[in-house]
């Protein structure tokens, strides 16, 4: 079954049975075949551990650990998920620089040996829990050049690096190794190779304190997950590998680990949302004109009036709200138009409009602008590339449903049980 019949058959049984016209996604599970085979032809000596933060629906978890994939949680929740998925503690790295207590102990306690920090509390805190756990130091890069500047929360300056391998030895923890994090939504691939030469300095000087034994380096994330991205998978991988084979070559005993989320999971996710409502406007003045280049790239005149407001029943308070945390631009595709699949609107004129989210409030805009033929109540739209922190972090303000998820294995190469025939 492909993305666009499970679409088709969703829509058919919401009109047979007169089931509500909740909006709903399709999760295609091949396409994490598809980026772990990518992954392994541009980056083989990296090893992903899959970033659960970005799309922690058990069905992904399943299909990456039956692909190998290790894991990267942040929390106690994420962890109880990827070990209920069948994962063993061995393959899952504790890599938030900030924990609590209890999540400590818990992890512990169903043996996680991995985990970052990025101070010297952190250490402290962690050795009374269990001094078994190995540590891996996360220093700060230079994440100028990423739409999602982590480094103004983690990563501990190099001017300070020196002082924590002090502080390691003397508490005598064990020093796992290196980690960094340009920032989610990078657009200067350069900034892999700096992070790196900063991690090679640090594994320099980690002898000089005592530490001998340091054999990780986590390179984090900050993968696109689509082609569309200001810079390429394929053009990260280029100067990345490289450079690991510059400074961390196969002989020098390193393990080399990622921490990849919207990577895998960006290009998997179809969202459909149903029109709930529209409003006609007809002052200019009322609504933000669409960019010349918005029409030009839609291939039509925009007509100067009527424009219209269009509420669709997710927003920003839901799978939306990725348009707010991650930076994510959304564009909505026609799907169904008065009952009619896929309808070839290409001789219908175009009309500006805004799109915007089923609660009661105005911070609820999808698209403030763009150009659609004229939609009616009950038309469907699509919006592609749904699959990164979207349900994550979806709310039920105002009462209103998380979409669910319908999965599909559309190349057939998903184990049975990893495929959801009905909706979760």
């Amino acid at each position: 079954m492909s993305v666009d019949d499970a679409l088709r058959h969703q829509l058919a049984a919401i009109e047979a049975t007169g089931a509500e016209e909740n909006a709903f996604f399709v999760a295609d599970l091949s396409h994490l075949h598809l980026q772990q085979r990518r992954w392994k032809e541009h980056l083989p000596r990296v090893q992903p551990f899959y970033a659960v933060k970005c799309n922690p629906s058990p069905p992904v978890l399943r299909t990456l650990a039956a692909l190998g994939t290790n894991f990267d949680c942040a929390s106690k929740s994420e962890i109880q998920a990827v070990l209920e998925a069948g994962v063993s503690a061995d393959r899952i790295i504790y890599a938030n620089p900030c924990k609590q207590i209890s999540h400590i102990r818990y992890a512990v306690s169903n043996g996680v040996r991995l985990m970052t920090f990025d101070n010297a509390d952190e250490l402290r805190k962690v050795r009374r829990v269990s001094p078994d756990v190995g540590m891996v130091l996360r220093i700060l890069t230079d994440d100028s050049k990423s739409v999602c500047q982590l480094g103004l929360k983690f990563g501990a300056p190099m001017d300070r690096v020196e002082s924590l391998l002090e502080a390691a030895r003397d508490f005598d923890v064990k020093l796992a190794g290196v980690s960094f994090h340009v920032g989610s939504g990078c657009y200067d691939a350069a900034a892999f190779d700096d992070a790196v030469c900063r991690a090679r300095r640090v594994f320099d000087l980690a002898p000089r304190y005592g530490h001998y034994n340091m054999h990780i380096l986590d390179v984090g994330g900050g993968f696109p997950g689509s082609d569309a991205a200001a810079v390429k998978f394929d053009t990260i991988a280029s100067v990345l590998g490289p450079s690991l084979d510059r400074h961390f070559p196969a002989e020098s005993g390193v393990t080399l680990i990622a921490e990849p989320g919207r990577y895998y999971v960006e290009g998997a996710f179809t969202l459909a949302v149903n029109v709930i409502a529209r409003r006609m406007v007809h002052s200019a003045s009322s609504q933000e004109s669409p960019s010349d280049e918005q029409a030009a790239a839609d291939g039509s005149e925009v007509a100067s009036r009527p424009s219209f407001m269009y509420y669709v029943n997710d927003g920003v308070y839901g799978s939306f709200n990725c348009t707010m945390f991650d930076h994510a631009v959304v564009t909505p595709h026609l799907l169904q138009r008065d009952g009619c699949f896929h309808a070839d609107v290409s001789a219908l004129e175009r009309y500006e409009c805004s799109i915007w989210g089923p609660t009661c409030d105005s911070i609820d805009r999808i698209n403030p602008r763009c150009v659609l033929p004229e939609l009616h109540v009950g038309d469907w739209l699509r919006y592609d590339r749904m699959g990164a922190y979207t349900i994550c972090a979806a709310s039920r303000f105002n009462g209103f449903k998380q979409s669910h998820v319908i999965y599909v294995d559309t190349a057939g190469i998903c184990a049975a049980d990893l495929v959801v025939p009905t909706n979760q």
